[in-house]
């Protein structure tokens, strides 16, 4: 049980490093590379930035969870 909440951790830990990095922050990100550079004249922030937002925080969510249940299985088996 440990090693699978470990896997899962590391996992979820790589993604959530993805993620942050294809935010558009001020100088520009990764996200600069698949299209995301475009400015929108409209204003705010576009439905893929908005989803990418969504999904970032559902994964920093579950990390989060994994990080918890994975000290409490250790509480446990020590």
């Amino acid at each position: 049980m440990v090693l699978g909440f470990s896997i899962a951790l590391i996992v979820f830990s790589l993604l959530l490093m993805l993620l942050v990095l294809m935010h558009k922050g001020k100088g520009g990100g990764l996200s600069d590379m698949f299209g995301g550079g475009m400015q929108s004249s409209v204003g705010g922030s576009s439905v893929a930035e908005r989803n990418l937002d969504r999904i970032t925080v559902v994964v920093g969510l579950l990390w989060f969870a994994c990080i918890i249940v994975l000290a409490l299985v250790m509480k446990t088996n020590n």
